[in-house]
């Protein structure tokens, strides 16, 4: 019996061809789209839980509520650590990072064996603690894990830095010179293996942070923050009320501290600032709102991709159930005759589930064969590098599962619907008319292109908020300029290199400074107050960046009272011109000649400049200053004569290898590194286009297949009117006219959900563009339009056709 149910379901297929390749071609690339996203969820879902200890691990953040603003972090003091194994028994071990970037500038490393002379470029350090590698018990390939970074100036490479630079040696005891500073060698104590893809602490070099400071006494002030601290808790215990413990760090440590400074909101921060202890397995996915410095997923991100997946399957599924309620009266008299001649309800059920099944089953195989086909591209698209697991045990079996699954579901209702219908009706007849008016059919395809009609608004208004970003006045001109990194390595001869980058004659500007308006460039956060008003005011947060007297004109900002640093003046040494959201919160009404400290720095006020965005512009734009030095970073911007790029840049490098014979020159355009800050932005836009796209081909599939059954249905009404004088047009205006309602009621369903989404969506970014009413009518009208395209096809067919063979059949 059962072989016989799939006979009849694969005769099915061949007879209605056009609707059989409807539902498979909707079906399958409904399902290769949840077979992408699913891997996509996957493989966000695994970062951080392959450590052994996994659920024993924690990160240690911060939560602060500043007037109304809650200010989130996990940068700490150095002595946190200490601490932290001192007074909770419940820590096991405790250990710190502080990835090199944070520090120096992203991409300003270069490195060597010692017994070479060329130095390359390499990325992904960090300095550690010897027991970090001990927390995530990090596999070693040579050298003891224990001792590794026990010792002063000892490193830790990957295993694939240790074949590039010690090929088939195990290097342990050999020694590396890192941004050509022969005072501080250091000796690699052990090879780790490559950190998987998903992870966060993907690092290729791991410095010791045994013997390393960063000035004398950091590892011992409670006031610089710029270490990521991690512990591992014994067996048992509760991390919950371990964390409520925590609050000892800000009553024994934090608050005298603050007190003793004079700073006017210790007690606030004692009483409500927040230690928390973040799982190890939650850093990837739910730190978007803590500045770590990490390339970071977003868990939102991943319900609004299971969500769109989930939709666009159901779009499928829809497709599947219109065309077999629609198809109903087709097969109204095989189900009556089947019924009079003694079929069992349950046999015709079992019957048109098979047929479900074998949709389910095609639909499986071709879904899974455009998934291979699109990887590459979903792979460029979510900036992954995913790859279907054919090897693993559990692929078939699952899909098999779920393709029975999806047709069972899909086809339940077709099914009970269709073995519903009473035999004596069936065979007088009366069941054609009702089967082309049904609710559920036009609340389906309602359905279909309200989700369609929510994307495409979606993908504009993402779309206009990137070209907002990318185009806005900044306060600063970031194109034609070059940023050539790596120079931290010239050592003495960086003025003189820059001397000699001036003499080029298409170079309007050059400046040496590792702060720039670009991420992955240095911070330096610093709180500071009016000279003599330290126990009086609170503090202001502010940025200090150390630049030369270039940086402001090659930079194109704008100096709205006061001057610029002046190499003729030396008294500029202790000089700081300040951005005016600065001046604003210092309270300043004539700033200039001020003086402001930070408690161990005291400055003069000499400019105020214009403010310029020199973070994301998801955040406000902060308090700044500048202050003179910086002559020996490790970026020099280079502004040039746009019309003149091409050319120039081959005498920057030719004046490069004059200085640097070892080192090949790099660089990139502060345009591009702008462009990177927003590439999450970009790729939400690309992810949407493509999705509405997809929904719109899938709806329309249906839509085309209905159109073509209601046509059918209709043909000797047809025929009559075209008798009685009816032009073409109106026949298919009137064929028309149904769906073109159906998809403005899916507007007006969509309009006010869209406008939520988006809104809220938007909330993210501190400069947004606004929801202007023509996005949703521009979205309305495309969907309406797609709808006309698909159906009119079908109407005009229809309507052009003689009536006397639609006549002649009856």
């Amino acid at each position: 019996m059962t072989s016989n149910f799939f006979q009849i379901a694969l005769r099915q297929v061949r007879k209605e061809r056009m609707y059989a390749v409807v539902k498979i071609g909707g079906f399958a690339m409904g399902i290769a789209a949840c077979l992408l996203i699913a891997m996509y969820i996957r493989d966000e879902l695994s970062f951080d839980k392959y450590y052994p200890d996994a659920n024993r691990i924690f990160r240690v953040t911060g939560e602060y509520n500043l007037n109304g603003k809650l200010e989130t972090g996990a940068d700490w003091p150095a002595p946190l650590a200490k601490a932290l194994k001192a007074d909770f028994p419940e820590v096991q071990l405790v250990g710190r990072t502080m990835p090199h970037e944070l520090f120096y500038c992203a991409g300003s490393n270069e490195i060597r064996r010692t017994d070479k002379t060329e130095n390359n470029y390499e990325d992904k350090f960090s300095y550690a603690d010897q027991s970090l590698l001990d927390i995530f018990q990090i596999p070693m390939v040579y050298g003891e894990g224990r001792r590794a970074l026990a010792e002063p100036n000892k490193m830790v490479i990957s295993r694939h830095i240790s074949e590039k630079y010690f090929p088939g040696e195990n290097p342990v005891g050999r020694t590396m010179i890192l941004n050509d500073d022969k005072n501080k060698i250091y000796t690699i104590g052990g090879v780790m293996e490559d950190f998987p893809a998903n992870s966060h602490m993907n690092f290729n070099f791991l410095l010791t942070m045994t013997g390393f400071m960063l000035w004398p006494g950091e590892q011992e002030t409670w006031g610089a923050s710029n270490y990521y601290t991690y512990i591992l808790v014994k067996p048992h215990t509760d991390a919950i009320q371990l964390q409520k413990k925590l609050r000892l760090i800000m009553t024994k440590y934090y608050g005298p501290i603050l007190r003793a400074d004079g700073n006017t909101l210790a007690d606030d921060i004692e009483k409500n600032a927040k230690l928390l202890l973040q799982p190890v397995g939650d850093i990837h996915l739910r730190s978007y709102a803590i500045d770590d410095g990490l390339i970071k997923g977003d868990i939102r991100f991943v319900w609004l991709f299971g969500s769109v997946a989930c939709f666009i399957l159901l779009i499928a599924c829809i497709n599947f159930i219109n065309l077999s309620t629609a198809k109903s009266a087709n097969r109204a008299k095989e189900v009556g005759i089947r019924k009079v001649v003694g079929s069992m309800r349950s046999s015709l059920v079992r019957q048109f589930l098979s047929e479900s099944l074998v949709y389910s089953l095609v639909s499986f195989l071709l879904g899974m064969v455009i998934a291979a086909l699109l990887l590459h591209y979903f792979n460029i698209l979510s900036g992954k590098s995913l790859t279907i697991p054919w090897s693993s045990w559990w692929l078939f079996p699952l899909l098999l599962l779920s393709s029975c699954a999806i047709g069972l579901v899909a086809g339940i209702y077709p099914a009970f619907y269709l073995s519903g219908f009473k035999p004596i009706e069936v065979l007088k007849g009366k069941l054609s008319q009702g089967s082309r008016n049904s609710m559920l059919r036009n609340g389906l395809v309602i359905f279909q292109f309200t989700t369609s009609i929510i994307l495409i608004v979606s993908t504009m208004v993402i779309y206009r908020q990137t070209h907002f970003i990318l185009n806005k006045k900044l306060g600063y001109d970031k194109d034609q300029v070059m940023l050539i990194q790596g120079t931290g390595t010239l050592g003495g001869k960086t003025m003189a290199f820059k001397a000699e980058l001036e003499k080029i004659s298409a170079v309007k500007g050059v400046s040496i400074c590792d702060y720039l308006p670009v991420l992955g460039t240095k911070r330096d956060g610093n709180t500071f107050v009016r000279e003599g008003r330290a126990k009086l005011d609170v503090g202001v947060g502010a940025q200090k960046w150390q630049v030369d007297e270039d940086y402001i004109p090659t930079l194109g900002m704008k100096i709205v009272n006061g001057r610029n640093f002046s190499k003729e003046m030396p008294s500029d040494s202790a000089a700081v011109i300040i951005n005016q959201t600065m001046a604003s919160r210092l309270g300043f009404k004539k700033p200039l000649g001020e003086l402001i400290t930070n408690g161990w720095e005291h400055f003069r006020v000499i400019g105020v400049m214009e403010d310029f965005n020199f973070e994301s512009m998801k955040q406000s734009i902060g308090p700044l200053c500048l202050v003179r030095g910086g002559h020996q970073a490790t970026i020099i911007s280079v502004k040039m004569n746009g019309s003149q790029i091409s050319s120039i840049i081959p005498v920057i490098a030719s004046v490069w290898k004059d200085f640097a014979p070892t080192q090949p020159i790099r660089f990139t355009f502060l345009d591009d590194n702008f462009a990177n800050m927003y590439q999450d932005v970009q790729r939400m836009g690309q992810i949407f286009w493509t999705f509405a796209v997809l929904a719109i081909i899938i709806a329309c599939l249906g839509l085309f297949a209905l159109s073509a059954f209601m046509a059918e249905q209709r043909n000797k009404e047809i025929g009559i009117r075209k008798v009685l004088g009816a032009s073409a047009t109106s026949i298919a205006a009137m064929l028309s006219m149904n769906f073109t309602k159906l998809v403005l009621l899916s507007f007006c369903i969509a309009t006010p959900i869209a406008w939520w989404a988006m809104n809220k969506w938007l909330l993210d970014f501190a400069y947004r563009v606004s929801i202007s009413w023509w996005i949703f009518l521009v979205a309305g009208l495309v969907a309406i339009a797609i709808a006309l395209l698909t159906v009119s096809f079908q109407a005009i067919k229809a309507a052009i056709a003689n009536p006397i063979s639609s006549l002649r059949t009856e």
